[in-house]
Parts: C-alpha cells; structure tokens; sequence
C-alpha cells in the first residue's frame, strides 16, 4: 500500500499532543459541593468509563480521515519498459481531399485517410517503446494524442478520427507542423521527429510552412513529409443522401516543392506515397531510425482506498455523537 500525499501522516503526530492538553485543560465541574461529606454515600460508586470510550471513538474518527487524507491506495500493476531516445509526432491531413480513392489495399479500393491511418497503425505498433504524438489537421491543427508511451490509448484516438469532425474545406500545413513541434519542444530527449502526412497545399492558417520550417531547425526537430496520392488526377467519390453513386477525376495538387524544402531544411526526407506498398515501404524505412534506451515506467494501476477509510470514520463520529446524546448523555 501506498500513498499519494504521505506528508499528510505527519498530523498523525499531533493527536496525542491535542489529548495530552485536552486532558489537562479539563472541563469546568457539572456541581460544587460545600462538603466532601456530602459524597461519603456514593463513594464507592464505580466510576463509569464512558467518557474515555466515547474520547477514543473521537481520537480514532480523526485518525482515519487523516489517514484517508493521505490517499491510500494499492499499486496492482506498474509496468517498466525499455523507452527509445526517439519521440515522435504524427501530424495527419483530414481535409476533404483526403477522400480520394486511389489506393488499394487487400483487393479493395481505400480513400488516403484509411490508408494513412492502415500504415501509421502498423508503424506505431513496431516501435512500441517510442513516445508517438498525434496531430490532426485540416484548416485549423488539433492535438488528438500528446506524445505518450500508451499507445493502446493512441490507437483508440486514432480511430475515432474522421473526415469531416473538422473544418476540412482547407489546409493548414503550416500551423500543423508548429502544433507537432510545439508538443517535442519540451521534450528532453535524444531525437525529436514530425511525420508530416498531407496530400494538399497550405491555404489557410496564419503559419508559412517554410517558417516553421525554421524554428523546428532551430529546435533540431527532424521533419518526414509525405505526400499522400497518385500522380495526375484522382477518383474523388460522390455521394447521392449518403450513398455512394461514383466517381469524379479530379488533379492532385500536392505541394511536393515546399514539402522537399521542409524536410531538407531540417535534415529529413520527402517520400511520395502513390500506392499502398510504397506507403509501407515509406514508413520501414522511416522504422530505422537511430534509438537508445532508457528505463521508464510506462503506467501503474492504483486501487483507491479513500473510502475504506473514510467511510469507517464517519460510521464511528455517528456513533460517538449518538452515543453522546443518548445512553451515555452527561450532565452540562
């Protein structure tokens, strides 16, 4: 068993100290009599015990909401693992373009975003002692996961994300990679990575890429960008009250030149992912990344104890206040 605020113990200490000086304090007699004489009849009465019962309930009542104070708990699982030198985060394009069915995967034909997230699945579950961010982005940049060992927990946000839960009518490349950077800047660790996955143009946010670009080369953040799509034109599905009817063509409008100049500027690569193996292949290579290891503890799991020991507690002041006005009620 432990304790979340264990200095809160320390009052434990002052309990006898405030019954030492309850006990000399006293309290004034109930009756003053002008002669012991007038006691002599009732001299051998036993005295009753009461009263020191009823202060023993009090003692401990305060003793176990000072021990629940402290926040008991039972650590049942604390897990140690091997963390890299490498944190990483994801930054994931969900504008509306992203929509696009040119890949295939498993005989079927998949839109960029599935694909995307299909590989960056695989991925995450090859480095599990990383620390992986994510950020989703279409016009504005939103941190879906902090950088974090639970990848479990990262998995699961990464399947809730969907085309359309943002504004996805535009592009905002720049301010998606500050919101990556911004997340490692803190970070103390050997190498710091943005993976950079879009399939557009920046055309909205207040963020230049290229001047991103330069503080993550100041900050010594590497920077992977994608570009998501075939070359030349398309098949963009429509929709008909939300079934698929078919297909329109339409350009694929990929900033490769600014993408090129923001991995170049910070000592990364571009990759160009026109098809599902080259995807794969993209994120193996990005897989051989320099690591080092280090010794974390990844999660402990607590069973609160709290109302173990609170609820006894106020059982016992209950107790103390009933038995108090009732059966062993004294004299003021």
């Amino acid at each position: 068993m432990t304790f979340a605020h264990p200095y809160y113990l320390l009052l434990l200490l002052l309990l006898p100290l405030l019954a030492w000086l309850r006990g000399t304090r006293g309290k004034p007699p109930a009756f003053v009599y002008s002669s012991v004489q007038l006691l002599r009849p009732i001299l051998n009465v036993t005295r009753s015990r009461a009263g020191a019962f009823l202060a023993a309930l009090r003692w401990l009542t305060l003793g176990l909401f000072i021990v629940a104070l402290a926040q008991p708990r039972i650590t049942r699982s604390e897990t140690r693992i091997k963390a890299s030198g490498v944190d990483i985060v994801v930054a994931l394009d969900m504008s509306g373009s992203m929509l696009s069915e040119d890949f295939e995967l498993r005989g079927q034909r998949v839109n960029r975003f599935d694909m995307a997230r299909e590989v960056l699945r695989g991925f995450i579950g090859k480095r599990p002692s990383d620390r992986i961010g994510l950020v989703a982005f279409a016009s504005q940049a939103y941190i879906a996961t902090p950088p974090t060992l639970d990848h479990d927990f990262l998995l699961q946000n990464l399947g809730r994300l969907q085309i359309g839960a943002i504004d996805e009518s535009r592009t905002a490349i720049g301010s998606a990679l500050s919101t990556a950077i911004n997340r490692l800047r803190e970070l103390k660790s050997k190498s710091k990575i943005v993976i950079l996955m879009t399939d557009g143009q920046n055309n909205a946010g207040q963020l230049a890429p290229l001047t991103v670009a330069e503080a993550a080369q100041a900050l010594k953040v590497k920077v992977y960008t994608i570009g998501v799509g075939m070359r030349g034109m398309a098949p963009m599905p429509m929709f008909y009250r939300g079934q698929k009817v078919g297909y329109r063509q339409e350009p694929v409008d990929i900033d490769e030149d600014t993408l090129k100049k923001i991995a170049q500027m910070t000592d990364g690569k571009y990759y160009r992912a026109d098809n599902a193996k080259n995807f794969q292949a993209i994120y193996a290579e990005i897989d051989k990344l320099e690591k080092t290891e280090a010794e974390v503890k990844k999660f402990a799991h607590h069973q609160e104890l709290f109302a173990w020991m609170i609820s006894p507690g106020l059982m016992l002041l209950l107790l103390e206040m009933l038995a108090r006005h009732t059966v062993w009620r004294r004299l003021p």
